[in-house]
């Protein structure tokens, strides 16, 4: 049986990676709006993702013996300052899905829940390369200042992502 603060964490867990799909479906229509399909197509997997985050958090809750409580989303932005300020957004979020991971981490290991302890460790591996992969993107978007015929390069390879169910490999 999962304990009632793990319980409640991770519900809060999975509103935090429901929001993070809806903000990531929000940059998506954003950047295909303003032209920039590849860009659009990037953020439109990472909302898929943060589905399977949220699906794998609800099942381990029930196969635990808890009970889901699903909440309002808090709403996101559907405005954005340009593609690289989308990055630098996307950067910032995932350093606090990051904290909200660890902080769940924290919260198993107080109650001495080894169980969520393993589970919890695939979502920590997972935050390392999210944030790497988004450091990789703002890295590139910096080098061509956000412009140019770089920014059609960047566009098309980023239209080349193919959306993997990470959660049904290595989990």
């Amino acid at each position: 049986m999962l304990n009632e603060k793990l319980q409640q964490a991770i519900n809060k867990q999975i509103n935090a990676e429901l929001h993070s799909s809806y903000l990531y479906y929000s940059m998506c229509a954003y950047l295909q709006n303003n032209g920039l399909s590849g860009f659009a197509h990037w953020t439109k997997i990472q909302a898929q993702e943060e589905l399977t985050h949220a699906n794998k958090f609800f099942d381990y809750v029930n196969e635990r013996g808890g009970r889901v409580t699903l909440t309002a989303i808090e709403a996101v932005p559907t405005e954005f300052d340009g593609v690289l300020a989308v990055f630098k957004q996307i950067k910032q979020h995932e350093e606090l899905v990051s904290e909200l991971i660890n902080n769940l981490m924290d919260v198993a290991l107080s109650v001495n829940d080894h169980a969520t302890k393993s589970f919890l460790q695939w979502f920590i591996d997972e935050q390392v390369e999210e944030e790497a992969n988004v450091q990789a993107i703002l890295d590139n978007l910096k080098l061509i200042n956000g412009e140019g015929h770089g920014m059609l390069l960047l566009d098309r390879e980023l239209m080349t992502r193919v959306f993997v169910d990470a959660t049904q490999t290595g989990a």
